[in-house]
């Protein structure tokens, strides 16, 4: 009973038992590691390495959570061969020197926040994200802006180089934190109307699910498929800027 108390003493756990487990010597100064914890009217067993372990995870799960994995699906997209071809979808083929010649051909002074060069790789970097046509894009953009000089309801500050959001004369629509944040809400309204799939990227644009809860499973395919969508009543609204985007192609 003595050696018993020793190891009891020795292992210093508030409340352990030390007793005899039968006749072997070898048992006798065994240490019983569980607590009884009366819950009612039962009595549960519990291992105190096991609640020790399961204590020292939960701390650890607190201290470290766990860090979600960012999924980024891989988009794979039609590569454009013609200046004709009129699909939303696509990749680039003019370049961004070309993009940017054509703008300070037409205003050497745009009104945007950062510089042509820029704002046209901001588009080249969405657009190939999202697997839409990056120059057609900004093709839209220069429709939609003046070619950046403005004068309607939407203003330079507001970074919306699309119209998101501007419904009338009296509504100024959506303001955009960044330039490039107003290239991303451009590329995934584009989104919204060809695919079904989730935008990369948070969405930030404004009307993105107003656009998907509308169409639900149907989608959109090229830029004249926009006519009455984008732009009311824009009865040549997507012919207009295909247009400008066959000039880009010759600077």
């Amino acid at each position: 009973m003595a050696a018993g108390l020793l190891v009891s003493c020795i292992a210093g756990v508030p409340g352990a038992e030390a007793r005899h487990l039968g006749t072997s010597p070898e048992l006798e100064t065994k240490v019983d590691t569980s607590q009884r914890l009366k819950i009612g009217s039962s009595t549960k067993v519990v291992e105190r390495g096991t609640a020790q372990k399961s204590l020292e995870a939960r701390i650890d799960a607190i201290l470290h959570p766990p860090v979600e994995e960012k999924k980024i699906e891989n988009v794979k997209v039609p590569t454009t061969v013609s200046a004709f071809d009129d699909s939303i979808i696509g990749t680039a083929l003019a370049s961004q020197e070309q993009c940017v010649r054509y703008l300070l051909s037409v205003n050497p002074s745009p009104n945007i926040a950062v510089s042509p060069k820029e704002l046209v790789a901001y588009y080249y970097e969405e657009g190939a994200r999202e697997g839409i046509r990056p120059d057609v894009a900004f093709a839209q953009a220069l429709k939609e802006t003046g070619f950046f000089r403005y004068g309607g309801t939407v203003t330079p500050d507001q970074n919306n180089y699309c119209g998101l959001g501007t419904t009338s004369a009296d509504v100024k629509g959506a303001y955009f934190s960044s330039p490039q944040m107003g290239v991303r809400a451009q590329i995934q309204h584009l989104l919204a109307y060809v695919s079904t799939r989730r935008p990369s990227e948070p969405v930030v644009d404004p009307r993105y699910a107003l656009v998907r809860n509308t169409y639900g499973s149907r989608t959109l395919s090229s830029w004249q498929d926009l006519n009455g969508r984008w732009a009311v009543p824009g009865y040549t609204y997507g012919q207009s800027i295909m247009s400008m985007f066959r000039e880009m192609l010759s600077k």
